[in-house]
């Protein structure tokens, strides 16, 4: 039996072992070509962002404002006669009509006072009677010459002077019955009367007027408020434009809503348009008047004003949240035939029923981007999908 050549072994093996490298390798290969065809780039689709074309409506330009509400009365009651106060009419904080009772003070000597002047006016009336009827005697005396003319001088002068001591009687009559008229205090108009300054008993009146009490009316009720020059420039250039007179303005409607209203629920109208602007503030006072039948409004309230002077048939509208701002001011995001993204210079306006008017810059047919700004930029492609604007329910007036 012959036996293997140990030299022969070992060069097969060494073939075998290259030959494993070499068909290694040839997978390596295919394998690295195989990974590089699965990671050929492929670009995203273009974003979806919501577009919608501007709303189209009519809108009332106002003119805006912070002021005051001010009774258009408020007197203070005071006692004009001397005299301990004898009784307190009313309760504190009520409503009272024009001419309730709500103060009496002493009357009982005043009453006397009265009576004792019309006495006195009784007897002056007696007097005149007695020498009128004299003057009359002397008179015929003096014509058949019975008498001398000095005597009918005496009894005319007598005459005169009764005369007037009746004036004078009557006058001193008027005054008691005045004063005595002035033991009742009453309220001179509708309104609220305030708590009570003095207390049944209290001497009134000694010194001075005795302040009583307040009272203060509150329907209609004023609001006070300034207008910027700016804003007055606006006004006036539209009442030329529309040819209304300085009445015409003042029947403008004000509308006026509390700090915790929304809208502008009371509304009434222009009552005072000061002639001259405040140098110092470059400001305009004007005041309205509004009917406060339910007393809403008090006197001292900070008000939000507002007053329409024109209307714009077509304005464009778009929602705030498609708004952008930046150093160059307020833009929009515009989408163009082409599906890219534009940015847009624009001019805004007031708000308008949770909407915000665009002056200028913008067209009723462009699509503006009024959701995902975040996920676009400016000359980005987009994939547009038109939807409408929401426009919320008309708040109150």
């Amino acid at each position: 039996m012959t036996s293997a050549n140990p030299a022969s072994s070992a060069r097969r093996n060494e073939a075998w072992r290259q030959f494993g490298q070499a068909l290694a390798a040839t997978a390596a290969v295919v394998a690295l070509a195989g990974c590089e065809d699965k990671n050929t780039f492929v670009a995203p689709p273009p974003p979806k962002v919501d577009v919608a074309t501007p709303v189209q409506r009519p809108v009332t330009r106002y003119v805006e404002a912070t002021g005051n509400t001010a009774p258009i009365k408020s007197v203070d009651l005071v006692a004009r006669v001397q005299g301990f106060l004898q009784s307190i009419d009313y309760q504190d904080g009520t409503f009272v009509k024009q001419g309730t009772q709500l103060f009496t003070i002493e009357p009982e000597t005043y009453k006397l006072k009265v009576e004792q002047a019309k006495a006195a006016e009784v007897g002056a009336q007696a007097t005149v009677k007695q020498a009128e009827a004299d003057y009359k005697r002397q008179a015929e005396l003096v014509q058949r010459q019975a008498v001398s003319q000095s005597t009918l001088d005496t009894s005319t002068s007598t005459r005169d002077n009764a005369q007037a001591s009746l004036q004078q009687a009557q006058v001193n009559t008027r005054l008691a019955e005045v004063n005595y008229g002035y033991t009742r205090v009453a309220a001179p108009f509708d309104g609220i009367v305030s708590a009570h300054l003095v207390s049944v008993g209290e001497l009134v009146g000694f010194s001075s007027p005795t302040q009583l009490a307040t009272i203060v009316a509150l329907d209609p009720i004023w609001v006070n408020f300034t207008v910027n020059e700016q804003d007055v420039l606006r006004i006036r250039a539209e009442a030329t434009r529309r040819g209304l007179t300085v009445a015409e303005l003042r029947q403008l409607p004000v509308q006026v809503g509390l700090q915790t209203e929304t809208g502008y629920p009371h509304e009434g109208h222009l009552d005072y348009v000061s002639p001259t602007l405040n140098t110092s503030t470059g400001t305009l006072a004007v005041r309205g008047v509004i009917p406060n039948e339910k007393r809403v409004l008090l006197p001292g309230y900070f008000v939000r004003v507002r007053v329409p002077f024109t209307q714009q048939q077509d304005a464009l509208l778009v929602p705030d949240t498609a708004l952008g701002s930046d150093q160059g001011g307020r833009y929009l995001l515009v989408v163009n035939g082409d599906n890219v993204v534009e940015q847009r210079k624009v001019q805004i306006g007031p708000t308008d029923n949770g909407l915000r008017v665009i002056e200028s810059g913008l067209k009723p047919d462009d699509r503006v981007v009024i959701a995902g700004l975040l996920r676009v930029i400016p000359g980005q492609k987009i994939d547009p999908q038109v939807t409408k604007i929401d426009q919320p329910q008309a708040s109150a007036k």
